[in-house]
């Protein structure tokens, strides 16, 4: 991060960290805090994903979402390449800050998913399903927003 950006507080005591009016965002070891991503109009989860710090302090300042990519190494502000931005409606934090849920609107084709749903989560576990070859998956939610080859040809987001 540039040294002219602002940075996150420390966390102080326990008190302070589940009471206090300080946001001190709790990185793991990997400098990463778990980002949980819904819609802003009907709360169901769009995506899960990571931040570092230079990626939360852009989303602050943007107001759109940034994320770290650990297959990719880098940051990567979502939508980039398929146009399905992430407006930030509410940032919160969980009790011991560290945990992030991002509640937002989806700009462009309404997908937060490269797949091109809606939801990266659209195939439920099967409980009663398993056979010789795992546990079943079934999908869920079929309707595609746009056409992940056309948008991203062989990359994905």
């Amino acid at each position: 991060m540039p040294e002219d950006q602002p940075t996150f507080a420390l966390p102080g005591s326990k008190a302070e960290l589940e009471e206090g009016d300080l946001f001190t965002p709790r990185f793991n070891d990997d400098g990463l805090i778990p980002a949980i991503v819904t819609d802003v109009a009907r709360g169901e989860i769009l995506m899960f994903a990571f931040m570092n710090a230079e990626a939360l302090l852009l989303t602050i300042q943007t107001r759109e979402g940034h994320f770290f990519s650990r297959s990719r190494g880098k940051l990567w502000r979502k939508g980039e390449d398929s146009g399905n931005v992430l407006e930030v409606a509410s940032l919160r934090t969980d009790c011991d800050q560290d945990v992030l849920w991002l509640s937002v609107r989806i700009r462009g084709h309404g997908s937060a998913c490269h797949t091109g749903r809606k939801t990266c989560f659209y195939r439920e576990l099967e409980l009663d399903g398993s056979n010789s070859r795992g546990f079943s998956l079934k999908e869920v939610v079929r309707d595609k927003a746009f056409s992940p080859s056309e948008v991203y040809g062989q990359k994905s987001e």
